[in-house]
Parts: structure tokens; sequence; C-alpha cells
């Protein structure tokens, strides 16, 4: 970032503040979390202010309440942006805000703003395009996923079994094909903020596929006692587990030769034999199988569950700890200056020990 932009966006940012301070409070704005958030979405694409995420997920836990306002505050702050900067912090903070553990926030329907045209308006076209796609694909993803933790929270079938089971697991191989679209494609997108935004992505792969794993071994116990007219889209979602097996092994190299930290922290995807499909093929067209095929195919997904269970349990939680949540600028060792914020977003939006204690003056602690 050239000096007059940096400086440039220091005065923005500093203006907004001033403005938030001279509007006042009133009974649906605060405006100390709305200078945390612009704090935390700032025009510096060189510094991330993780004490001012740890403020706004100490809002949201601390009270529910305060999940309206902070809500409010980024839509307001990302409608207005034309900054690709402001922008993916933004969708940062979202992702993070989504990964709180507070039963409020799966009551989010969609995305309260709209990113789907981003355009970077401080740039030429031919430097911004990559930066511009990964916007609007994040935002897709997470618009998705608010979408889908919704219905499936507040869905009235709550039912494991048959169509509605293997629905479900549809929509999350849907959202992790959203996942997998989000990618830097030029050479100049090769910076912290866009590194610190595909680790986070790396993750949520992680957890997705975790589910679809989880999920593809339940429906594998009873594949072949399932209702004849269910079968093939039994047969559609092992298909689309397969190609989604050989995308994420593709994606993962793919991040790691770019540069991205915990790609390497996964481990190899496991496939689905295709005897197994061969087998669920004649399920469809009447004829028997034996269980040796059955016990192939429940070990298979099961094999895949449960790695992906230990990994969650091993490797990943090595990564999010406590020594990853340091707001000392001058103490924060080079690991955590480069690769910090995503798992920050996971420990602290989680409800963490590390979290900040929410100003005990706030109108919102009042609630």
């Amino acid at each position: 970032m050239k000096l007059w932009k940096r400086v440039v966006g220091a005065i923005k940012d500093k203006n907004s503040i001033v403005v938030v301070y001279v509007s006042g409070r009133n009974s649906f704005r605060n405006s100390d979390l709305e200078a945390a958030i612009i704090k935390a979405t700032s025009h510096d694409e060189y510094h991330i202010d993780k004490r001012n995420v740890r403020v706004v997920f100490s809002w949201i836990r601390a009270s529910p309440v305060s999940l309206g306002p902070i809500i409010w505050a980024l839509s307001r702050r990302m409608e207005k942006t034309r900054s690709w900067v402001v922008a993916i912090k933004g969708l940062m903070l979202m992702h993070g805000v989504f990964h709180c553990n507070v039963p409020v926030v799966r009551m989010i329907q969609r995305l309260p703003f709209d990113l789907s045209t981003f355009s970077d308006g401080h740039s030429k076209p031919s430097k911004s395009w990559g930066f511009n796609s990964i916007i609007r694909e994040y935002f897709a993803f997470l618009d998705q996923k608010a979408a889908i933790s919704f219905e499936q929270d507040n869905g009235k079938n709550n039912s494991r079994e048959g169509d509605e089971q293997l629905l479900r697991l549809q929509k999350w191989q849907s959202l992790l094909d959203l996942l997998l679209q989000i990618k830097p494609r030029a050479e100049n997108m090769k910076v912290r903020l866009i590194l610190e935004a595909m680790d986070c992505v790396i993750i949520e792969i992680f957890d997705v596929y975790g589910i679809i794993c989880s999920e593809i071994a339940k429906v594998s116990l009873r594949i072949y006692s399932i209702s004849k007219h269910e079968a093939p889209l039994a047969l559609k979602v092992l298909k689309k587990a397969t190609k989604q097996g050989e995308e994420l092994s593709l994606f993962f190299e793919f991040c790691k030769e770019y540069g991205v930290q915990n790609a390497c922290e996964f481990p190899t995807v496991t496939r689905i034999p295709e005897q197994d499909l061969e087998e669920l093929k004649s399920i469809i067209n009447g004829v028997s199988v034996s269980d040796k095929g059955l016990m192939n195919n429940n070990e298979c997904f099961m094999e895949m569950a449960t790695v992906l269970e230990e990994d969650t349990k091993g490797s990943l939680k090595t990564i999010i700890t406590d020594k990853w949540v340091v707001f000392d600028e001058e103490n924060i060792s080079s690991n955590e200056q480069q690769y910090g914020l995503c798992n920050e977003i996971k420990t602290v939006a989680a409800g963490g020990d590390a979290a900040e204690d929410v100003p005990t003056n706030s109108y919102l602690i009042s609630f």
C-alpha cells in the first residue's frame, strides 16, 4: 500500500470515529461499540486491530442484545466502503460472529449487507479484480452459511432419517462447493490480509467437511435398508462426496503452494471406493448385494469421520490456543503477527479464556 493511501485511509477511519461520537448514543446505538467495529475494519492492510475484534465478540457473549447494534454498525460500514481491505476485514469479523457460542447468532437468516457485486474503488481493475473476486466469493459463502444454519436450527422437521437427512447433507455439500470457490487468483494477492482470510476459510472447510463425513457415515449404516426411492439421492450424495474429495485435495495443494499456513494442517482426504458406488447402483436396480459390501462402505465413511474428528481434537486445536490471542503489539511473536487472526476469531468468538472484559459502563450490559 502506498504511503498516501495509508494516510488517506487513516484519516477516513479517524473521521468516521469522530462522527460516531458526535452522533451520540440512542436506544440502538453505542458509540464505543461502533468505534470498535471501525477500528477492527480499518483501511490499514498491514495491521489488524485484534484488540477491537475481541471487544466485539466479548460484547456479543456478554449480552446477546448487543448483536443488533453490532450487525447494524457493521452493515453500515460494509455498505459504504469501496475498499477491499475494509471489506475483507468486515467479512472476517462477520465470520467470527457466526462462531460466537451464543444462540441468538443462529437467528441470522442472511447477511445483512450485500457484497455480491463489490468492486474496489481505489485501484485499477487490472490490479483489483482478484480482490473483488475473493470478496464476492467469501460473501456468497457466509450468506449461504447463515441461511443453512438458520434453516437447520429452526426447521420444523428434526428427523435425521430418510430424504430429510440426505437433503440436509446435500446442503452441506453445496456449502463446501462455495468454500472451494474462495481462493486468491492473482499474484498481487499474496498479502497478509488475504492469507489471514484463507486461513479462516481452510478452518471452515475442515469443519464443514467433518460434518459431511459424519453424516455420510450415518447414512452408510442404513444404506442397504433404505427405500428404493431414496437410493438415487443417496447415490448422488456419494458421487458428490467422491468428487469433492478430489477437489479438496487440489484445493489444499493450491493453498499450500500459495503460502496459506493452515493448509498444511489437514490430513489426506479419504476417497470413497468405486466398488461401493457400484454396489449402490445394484441396489437401485433391484440386485441384492452381500453384507461385505455394506461393511466396506460403512468402514470407509466411518474412517473419514474418525480421522476428521481426531484431527479436530488434535492438530487444529493445537493451533487455536491462547498463545494466538496476544494484543500487546510489542510482544507479538512473528508467527502470531502473520497468522493469528483466524485462530483468534475461532477461539475468542467461541468464548475462550482470553476474551477481553466488556466495559461495565456499556448500556448493552445494563439490559
